[in-house]
């Protein structure tokens, strides 16, 4: 019997290329941050609201995550049209921080994981033995 090898998916695949670029491009600019880390954070933050837009859950991201959601909405005709192309509604933004204790966040990876996306915990807050500024690897790239 031979297992088949299942390909997780990665929320950068939810947009195209240019679209990632540019939302990539403003997360980085705008929070400070390596463009290599801004693209795990932009790749998490569209699995998250895919997971929320098919379920209609409402889920709280990780502080870390969190500027994937800000980024794509403050591109609105982006946002407003992805989210109506494939949701059929708008997913709202309604902050509440005391939903990201740890079993909230590891609720919401497991909701993620389970819809067939990689997941990258070091972003999430939940993966043992995380040391910043090196991200559970070797540098800000890991």
């Amino acid at each position: 019997m031979t297992a088949l090898a299942t390909e997780l998916t990665h929320g950068r695949q939810l947009v195209n290329g240019e679209l990632f670029d540019r939302l990539t491009d403003f997360c980085a600019d705008e929070y400070g941050l390596e463009r290599c880390v801004a693209e795990r954070i932009m790749d998490e933050g569209l699995a998250f609201l895919d997971v929320m837009g098919r379920t209609g859950e409402s889920l709280s991201p990780s502080k870390t995550v969190d500027p994937a959601w800000h980024t794509f909405m403050l591109h609105s005709p982006e946002y407003t049209d992805w989210c109506q192309s494939r949701y059929g509604r708008y997913i709202h933004h309604a902050p509440n921080s005391r939903y990201r204790d740890k079993a909230a966040i590891v609720d919401v990876v497991a909701k993620i994981r389970a819809a067939g996306y990689a997941v990258d915990e070091s972003l999430w807050g939940i993966k043992a033995n995380c040391n910043e500024p090196t991200c559970c690897g070797d540098g800000p790239c890991c």
